[in-house]
This record gives structure tokens, C-alpha cells and sequence, in this order.
């Protein structure tokens, strides 16, 4: 829709699509750390689980130029072997995945257990069962942004129509076109999985959203790729690269809710049901009365601690409200 950089800096130009991009990536680190924050991750967990996440996101952006240059060959040998830039989301997937899993495992079972140096041992309250079932809900965040620059940089389209719901973009096969918007079409596909992964993770606790994503989008993408029209190579004959591993999502997501429920599940720490590893902030509040120069009481600052519903402190030199009492004694103990 856009053929060319939205703005330019000097000689740097931002483009529509990675700026949707970057955008839908940051939003999903985002939240992935409110939402571990949330549930009682301690800093340790949230630092790691993120950090590792980070590496295994541009490893995966990495594959997923890997694969398409891998179709490409496929196809047509004659042509070397080249990342020429096109990428292939499931690709990038694969690559981020399998990435992040090595490393974690890696991490936990092989160096933690062997470290002496402090910042490597493992003191995370949270095990990778338990950010599972969040985890995709970020992943289809970004994916949703990323499906709105191909809108913007018009790629993975759908076929040429006169129909009403066509969109005018330029595409690589057909110039100026008018074609089905498949990408938008996915873009709120994915708006709406996300929310209904979102509903059941928290008002149901629904602790299989990775495999209830696998299966909805390898289906979603098998069927979809039969409306798309941008050639993205061949794999297995009639079959797309896409529907390929489409199925392979269906197989594993289903395999996941076994695995999940009589593996996973071992693994798991729970620490939303363990004490708050962050101490809430003590509120302060400012008793009525009316202060000015030479005149009136000063205001009395109560600091009403939450541990305890049942006792105040006085503080700022005043005397205590009639009938409280203010004696060393009876004060709860201050641990901040």
C-alpha cells in the first residue's frame, strides 16, 4: 500500500512494515514482563525468561530468512543460495522455539547446577511451565503487528479481485493490484486469538494456550495459504512450505496438551500461589485540617501500612488522634 519509507532521518528511512515490526515486538516483551510481574515472577525469573527470549526472537528472524532462501533453492537450484531479505514466519518461529528451548534447558539442567558464579546460579521461582502458557499470547501480538506491515509493504497477498473487499497495494507479482487482503484478514485473526488466549489464561487459568495456538493457527494457515498468492517456492508437491508445517503445528499443538498435562505440569512452581516476592509500597495519607502561617494545627502524616489493617503509625511530631494508642509496643515493625 506503501512504496516507499513512511519518513526519513538523514539518510535513514523507516519503513511502514518494520516499524510495525519493531513495534509488535516491543509490545510483546512489554507484555510478557507486566504480565510475569503480575503473577509473581521474581526479578531473577522475568530477567532470564525475557533476556533468553530476546536471543532466541532475532535468532529467529535470522531462520526465517534462512528458510525462505531455503524454498527458494528448493525450487530452482540454478539459483544460489542467497538471503535475499523475504521472510517466512513459521520459519522464524521453528528458529525462535527450538533456540529458546535449547538454551533454557542448556541453562538449567547443565550450567546452573555447576556454576560458582552467582549471577548464573538459578534462583528463579518460576519454571519455563509455568511463563508457557503466556508466551504465545506475546508471540501473537507481534505476529499481529508484523501481518499489519505486509498490509503496509504489500507481501503475502492474496489473489488479484474486483471484489468489494480488495485492497489497492503494490505487490512484487502484479505491480499496482488491486487483491484480497489476506494479510489483514490474518492481522485480526490474530488480534482475536490472542484475546481468547488472553480471556481463558486469566479468568479460566487455562494452562494449555501454547497448544491451543499451535492448532488454531496451523489451521488457520493451511487454510488461508489456498486464498494467498504470493509465491513463496514449493516443498512438497501440491503442498505450500506453509501448509507443510502447518500440519506439523496441528500435530504437535495436540501432542502439547498430552505432554503439558503428564510432563510439564512436573515442572511447575506455581508463583502466583507463593508469597509476594515485592513488598507493597506503604501509602501515605494526609489527615484533614487546615494549615497556614501562624495558625491551625500541622497536618499529621499516617502512614498506613498494609501488612497490618489493624494498627497506624503516627509520625511528623504530632500527637495521635484521641483513642489511638501510640506506644512502642503496640507499632508493627517496619521491615522496609
Amino acid at each position: 500500500m506503501i512504496d516507499g519509507p513512511l519518513f526519513s532521518i538523514g539518510k535513514l528511512h523507516f519503513y511502514p512494515y518494520g516499524m510495525c515490526m519493531a513495534l509488535g515486538i516491543i509490545l510483546c516483551f512489554v507484555f510478557l514482563m507486566y504480565t510475569f510481574t503480575k503473577r509473581n515472577f521474581n526479578d531473577e525469573a522475568v530477567d532470564k525468561i525475557l533476556i533468553i527470549g530476546i536471543g532466541a526472537t532475532a535468532f529467529g528472524i535470522f531462520m526465517a530468512m534462512v528458510f525462505q532462501a531455503l524454498y527458494d533453492y528448493i525450487e530452482d537450484p540454478s539459483q544460489k543460495f542467497s538471503l535475499g531479505g523475504s521472510m517466512t514466519f513459521q520459519g522464524g518461529l521453528i528458529g525462535g522455539v527450538v533456540s529458546f528451548l535449547i538454551v533454557w534447558n542448556l541453562y538449567v539442567f547443565v550450567i546452573a547446577p555447576r556454576t560458582k558464579i552467582k549471577i548464573l546460579q538459578n534462583n528463579m521461582n518460576a519454571s519455563i511451565s509455568d511463563a508457557l502458557p503466556i508466551i504465545p499470547i506475546g508471540i501473537t501480538i507481534a505476529h499481529a503487528f508484523g501481518r499489519l506491515g505486509c498490509t503496509f509493504a504489500g507481501c503475502c497477498h492474496g489473489a488479484e479481485t474486483d471484489a468489494w473487499y480488495g485492497i489497492w497495494m503494490y505487490t512484487a507479482e502484479f505491480g499496482h493490484a488491486k487483491v484480497v487482503p489476506t494479510q489483514l484478514y490474518e492481522c485480526i485473526f490474530l488480534f482475536a486469538l490472542c484475546g481468547v488466549m488472553a480471556l481463558l489464561l486469566f479468568k479460566f487459568k487455562f494452562k494449555y494456550n501454547f497448544g491451543l495456538y499451535a492448532v488454531a493457527y496451523g489451521v488457520w494457515r493451511f487454510i488461508i495459504e489456498f486464498v494467498r498468492d504470493d509465491h513463496r517456492g514449493s516443498f512438497l508437491g501440491a503442498l505450500t512450505p506453509s501448509q507443510f508445517w502447518s500440519i506439523i503445528m496441528v500435530i504437535l499443538g495436540i501432542g502439547y496438551f498430552f505432554l503439558a498435562k503428564y510432563l510439564l505440569s512436573r515442572f511447575e512452581k506455581h508463583p502466583e500461589m507463593q508469597a509476594p516476592v515485592r513488598q507493597p509500597k506503604k501509602k501515605k495519607v494526609a489527615a484533614e485540617g487546615n494549615v497556614s502561617e501562624g495558625q491551625g494545627e500541622p497536618l499529621e502524616i499516617i502512614e498506613v501500612l498494609p501488612e497490618d489493617n489493624g494498627a497506624e503509625n503516627v509520625s511528623g511530631g504530632a500527637e495521635a488522634p484521641a483513642g489511638t494508642e501510640n506506644s512502642q509496643e503496640n507499632q508493627p515493625e517496619d521491615k522496609e
